[in-house]
């Protein structure tokens, strides 16, 4: 029998053997399921709506869209406007809620109403129109769904208690961070929640989900929802905030990568190595299925939030964060803009309240030089087949501890990235796999001079400097 066929067998009985009890399965051998070539080639833009505009609603959100589709973005993925639990029993909100001081009792993130619009954003109408503005721009949507627990106040609870896990004396068992878990244990439950995803498809238009906290939910309920929605849309995207190593051999089309934005910080906030990025993405790779896809990103809802007054523009700077998104957008995987980024947004953001985006530094010479600099990331990525096609290939170079270098590379073309993400100019010697003998042109660069052979290559890197070129 064929080696690989040996290897594609075993991996699926050690998928079946350790997912049984518990252990984080091996599906390296595996391939990741086909995706959609928009959400391959894609660069995602993440609208929360709470700070996307001062009105924080829906209709507010429809008139900035043409400068978010200006950016040169594909994919708006949309933080939940479904009806939040107004409980106000501060005994039954998260950590996160009660440390934000924001004292409203309306978590996006504790769902009500699976099936309609919070009143705070608009109506049922004003998200379809969202939605139809979306792709008149030429964009698709991904609506942010949360099923890993509900409010205690969810209107479905009267009719169907047992939607909910509860113990042996009838009380309401709770997920993290509090709230009441769903139970996917009940049929009708899981008809219920497909029957939504269903809705917003094919009644709304919707192109996708982002799915919250996927890995709280069984992963066969995920790829069931898959199969069904695909009936209604054979493109539709899946995307899992989650870890879990076989999302995409059946399921999902992309995951989070919390690590992305947990290691860039570590080199920044806590000294780490630059090396330390590249020793990530390699353990990332190895773990997940042939092909796996990943969001990266450096800012989201969560990040804002937690940063509460100190947000990364402050925290890190602008020469740091534009450094980092370089390195986002160059990386393999399909990119993410946060809401403001594009602005050099640092006022304060919540998802637990209201607390816009200071648009008024879009109109600073800061800001029209960072929306420009993000632009010209989303030009270069739909530009260069290498950045959504090309295979990895990281280059050693002499000062690990600051600088990370490698190429995106297709059978005919290359393109190089090397970073500094340290405050001090360097120089810096690069090492290629193989000698060559053409020339280097510049894609982004901000005053990186580059000399040398065939197998080496010498660069000097300005204070958090970076140079993207093309082989020719």
């Amino acid at each position: 029998m064929d080696v690989t066929i040996l290897r594609v067998i075993a991996a699926l009985l050690m998928v079946s053997v350790l997912g049984a009890a518990g252990a984080e399965p091996d599906v390296s051998a595996l391939e990741a399921r086909p995706s959609p070539e928009w959400v391959e080639r894609g660069v995602i833009y993440q609208i929360q709506p709470r700070a996307f505009t001062p009105q924080g609603t829906l209709d507010a959100a429809t008139g900035r869209l043409a400068r978010v589709a200006e950016l040169g973005v594909d994919i708006v993925y949309l933080c939940p406007v479904f009806v939040a639990d107004e409980e106000a029993d501060t005994d039954t909100w998260s950590p996160r809620q009660k440390a934000s001081k924001m004292n409203n009792p309306r978590n996006p993130y504790r769902m009500k109403d699976y099936y309609h619009v919070d009143p705070e954003y608009g109506t049922d109408n004003d998200l379809k129109g969202f939605i139809a503005q979306v792709h008149t721009l030429g964009m698709r949507v991904l609506l942010d769904m949360v099923y890993l627990h509900c409010g205690p106040n969810a209107v479905f609870l009267d009719e169907h208690p047992n939607f909910v896990k509860r113990d042996a004396e009838g009380e309401i068992i709770t997920a993290d961070w509090g709230f009441p878990a769903i139970n996917f244990d009940n049929a009708q439950l899981r008809e219920y929640l497909l029957n939504n995803m269903e809705y917003w498809v094919e009644d709304f238009g919707a192109d996708g989900f982002r799915c919250d906290v996927s890995d709280g939910v069984p992963l066969d309920f995920w790829a069931t929802a898959r199969e069904r929605l695909a009936v209604i849309k054979p493109d539709i995207c899946m995307l899992a905030e989650g870890r879990r190593r076989e999302d995409q051999v059946k399921a999902f089309d992309l995951n989070y990568d919390f690590s992305w934005f947990a290691t860039i910080r570590d080199v920044y906030e806590k000294g780490a190595a630059a090396s330390s990025i590249r020793e990530m993405a390699q353990k990332k790779a190895g773990e997940r299925p042939r092909g796996a896809r990943l969001m990266r990103y450096i800012d989201n809802h969560d990040i804002a939030n937690d940063y509460y007054t100190n947000r990364l523009e402050k925290k890190w700077g602008p020469q740091r964060v534009e450094t980092a998104l370089l390195a986002t957008f160059t990386i393999d995987g399909v990119p993410m803009l946060y809401n403001g980024q594009e602005a050099a947004d640092a006022a304060r953001h919540s998802i637990f309240g209201r607390a816009p985006i200071d648009w008024a530094n879009a109109d600073t010479p800061e800001g029209e030089a960072r929306f420009e600099f993000c632009k010209g990331l989303c030009g270069m990525r739909h530009a260069e087949r290498a950045l959504t096609d090309g295979q990895v290939v990281w280059l050693e170079n002499d000062r690990p501890e600051a600088v990370l270098s490698f190429l995106r590379r297709t059978s005919d073309e290359q393109i190089l990235s090397v970073l500094n993400f340290t405050d001090s100019s360097i120089d810096v010697c690069i090492t290629f796999p193989e000698s060559r003998e053409g020339a280097w042109s510049t894609l982004v660069g901000n005053g990186a001079k580059m000399d040398g052979d065939g197998s080496t290559c010498m660069l000097t890197l300005e204070s958090f400097g970076y140079l993207v070129a093309k082989y020719k």
